[in-house]
């Protein structure tokens, strides 16, 4: 055959339509055998692991909890661009962009196996990729080349016939995606939450008094419905965990080893709480903070069943996905804490994204030190011995949830009127707001009108009604809680230990 360079754009589109078709093999292979080893999602859960602190924290600021979407949808146009490159590199030879292929295709196998839930077969999907991508990768560009021969080589192949193969490829990965998602959603785990139906607790929560929250003025309703209940994770697929198949295990530093299955569980008495829980990520006025009312068992009762040895400081979880938390033994050990392993939340089974079947809570702590999701292992340690997956990356180590306010009505830059009231919520789990003070244009501080108490560990609403004058208006909040402190003025970031600072607002009054 004479020698034929590929033109740049049937080049890019050779290298690009194997890298498709190869990631979205892997996808569905994955799809039946496990979701993380997709190389597409294990390669991201990698970066995720890699991420800095700092570009972690601008995402969840910038993005909330569309920070994946972003972050796959990059990944896309990378992989994309990196397809490109490989084909944009053999435009005289295949072998360039084959040895590329196959270097992306060998980092994307360590990524699936560095995975902490890695299996022997997960290493399966990585492989098909590559040899799905490579194959691809051989024809069109064997296609590509024979396209552009002179019109009298009876070699040749038409342009239509290079465009006919082209679609045929992004139709197959299209659907290869498509199925690889499919059959990682359908592995019974909405049957098995369906299947657990309402949860109904032995001891009840006492009915949510009236005047809870100011939700007529604009406040959050007191609880939060399950669907608007805010999540913060590192997970780009949902871990997949039936009822009937999950088992916990309490180990270590313990005097009786104890497993339990989800019989075991909800055969124990299942206390009902509302709880208001803070994500640690949540900047000075932000949205990471809801209220449910959660169902489960007493972590101090298992503690107390499995005894817990002298020295075990820490109480380590790991999730089914691979996930490791470290919480202060003494404070889930403390009865008057209510920690629990929670299965439902407002008579619901936990939604798949809040950790169905079981996971924990302990109010008063931030997320990332005792909300293990999926959880599945409980070990009894030191803070010494293990270090959990935030504790490694330089977060906090105990991590209190911080005394907070946040003005919710008016909100930023509102056009209001003259009598519209300043709502918003205070919240300081275990020590409960005494008092909320608001002022306007850097004025007197005002004591703000506080909603009925539910109870220590949840949020309350304030309320400040009021004429204000027309024009521009700024509105500053803070709250003192029951010790005495009042929040400072001073910022600081949320990384390590939690955000700090007053929240303001602007408005205009008509």
């Amino acid at each position: 055959m004479i020698s034929i360079r590929l033109s740049v754009a049937v080049a890019a589109l050779v290298g690009l339509l194997s890298m498709a078709a190869g990631l979205a093999t892997g996808h569905l292979v994955s799809g039946f055998i496990s979701p993380s080893a997709s190389p597409f999602l294990a390669v991201g859960s990698s970066a995720i692991d890699l991420t800095p602190l700092w570009l972690k924290d601008f995402a969840v600021r910038t993005f909330g909890s569309d920070d994946k979407v972003v972050l796959l949808s990059g990944m896309a146009v990378v992989n994309g661009l990196l397809g490109m490159v490989a084909g944009l590199l053999s435009r005289r030879s295949r072998t360039p962009g084959l040895v590329l292929i196959v270097v992306l295709g060998a980092l994307a196998s360590v990524a699936v196996l560095s995975r902490p839930t890695a299996g022997p077969l997960d290493v399966l999907a990585p492989l098909v990729a590559l040899l799905a991508s490579v194959g691809t990768f051989v024809v069109l560009h064997r296609l590509g080349r024979l396209s552009q021969l002179p019109a009298e080589d009876a070699t040749g192949v038409s342009r239509r016939t290079l465009l006919a193969g082209s679609a045929a490829v992004a139709a197959g990965a299209g659907i290869a995606a498509a199925g690889g998602q499919l059959s990682a959603g359908r592995s019974g785990v909405e049957a098995s939450r369906h299947a657990v139906g309402r949860i109904m607790p032995t001891v009840p929560a006492p009915p949510i008094p009236l005047g809870a929250d100011f939700a007529a003025d604009r406040s959050p309703t007191f609880i939060t419905p399950n669907r608007d209940f805010y999540r913060v994770d590192v997970n780009l697929t949902l871990p997949q965990l039936r009822a009937e198949d999950w088992q916990l295990r309490v180990h270590g530093m313990v005097d009786r080893e104890l497993t339990l299955n989800w019989s075991d569980l909800t055969s124990r008495p299942l206390i009902e709480r509302p709880v208001t829980m803070t994500c640690v990520s949540n900047e000075v006025g932000g949205p990471y903070v809801s209220t449910a009312n959660f169902t489960g068992v007493l972590l101090a009762d298992l503690l107390t069943e499995v005894g817990v040895q002298r020295g075990a400081d820490q109480v380590f979880t790991t999730s089914v996905d691979g996930w490791t938390c470290g919480s202060p033994t003494a404070v889930l050990a403390d009865p008057s804490r209510q920690a629990m392993l929670v299965i439902g939340m407002n008579r619901e089974p936990l939604p798949i994204e809040h950790g169905f079947p079981v996971r924990m809570i302990v109010p008063g702590l931030y997320g990332f030190v005792s909300g293990t999701k999926w959880i599945t292992d409980m070990e009894l340690t030191t803070f010494d011995a293990r270090q959990a997956y935030w504790l490694q990356r330089g977060w906090g180590q105990r991590a209190s949830i911080k005394t907070m306010s946040r003005i919710d009505s008016p909100g930023p830059f509102e056009r209001v009127s003259s009598d519209n009231p300043i709502t918003g919520i205070a919240w300081a789990q275990t020590r409960g707001i005494e008092k909320v003070e608001v002022r306007v244009d850097h004025g007197e501080w005002r004591p703000a009108e506080l909603s009925t108490e539910v109870n220590v560990d949840t949020w309350r609403m304030f309320r400040l009604r009021g004429r204000w004058e027309p024009g521009n208006h700024v509105a500053e909040v803070r709250a003192t809680d029951k010790t005495g402190y009042t929040q400072t003025a001073d910022r600081a970031a949320p990384i390590p230990d939690g955000a700090s600072g007053w929240h303001s607002v602007q408005f205009t009054v008509l």
